[in-house]
């Protein structure tokens, strides 16, 4: 009704062409992924973000395509992580470890006889040994699946690293990492070098 959707049809095209190129990758990690009806849009918005969700409907927003001036190859790892979280459905994972997180701070603060302070300590506890970690090793597992799929569709994988160190001039300061459910830039950018290393032969075969 807004008309942000699909607004410039050339950008539109762009973003679809590099899907075409990663959804026939998709089961190499999940063979019925293949048969998803799988959806590409452009919503026109400043935000710089972009999702993927379990039965293949992928969004971008325009803000992330033109502020960071995104390459077809930065494109593509942005989409590749995007459709690893739809694919190993980590958002629904998370919502039933945070679930699971909940419901335990409650009984241990029933058998400890803990008040409204202690409770919301046990909370706080929980949220950072147990919520955050497993976030952030969603993330990890989506750059890595993200490459994977990027160099499998003939993209070269250490666009990623170019893209976060994109992502880490725009996003200044950040959280100390234990308290992020996303890693530290570094530890990310660390990890996709090494990653992207590792599937370089396959972006070699896919490009050739």
């Amino acid at each position: 009704e807004k008309g942000a959707l699909n607004a410039d049809p050339a950008q539109t095209e762009r973003i679809r062409a590099i899907s075409r190129r990663l959804i026939p990758q998709v089961g190499v990690f999940r063979e019925d992924a293949t048969r998803w009806q799988w959806e590409v849009n452009v919503i026109e918005s400043p935000e710089l973000n972009a999702w993927c969700m379990p039965g293949g409907k992928i969004a971008f927003y325009s803000g992330i395509i033109e502020k960071l001036k995104l390459t077809d190859e930065e494109i593509a790892a942005i989409m590749g992580h995007e459709m690893a979280h739809a694919l190993r459905e980590h958002a629904r994972e998370r919502a039933s470890q945070a679930m699971a997180a909940g419901l335990g701070v409650q009984v241990v603060g029933a058998a400890a006889g803990l008040g409204d302070a202690g409770m919301q300590l046990t909370s706080l506890l929980a949220d950072y040994t147990f919520v955050k970690p497993n976030s952030r090793l969603h993330e990890t597992e989506a750059d890595r699946m993200g490459v994977e799929l990027a160099a499998r569709a003939g993209y070269d994988p250490r666009a990623a690293i170019r893209l976060w160190n994109k992502m880490a001039q725009v996003s200044g300061g950040q959280p100390p990492q234990w308290m992020s459910t996303h890693p530290s830039h570094e530890t990310r950018i660390k990890d996709l070098e090494n990653y992207a290393a590792k599937v370089m032969p396959l972006y070699e075969k896919a490009a050739h």
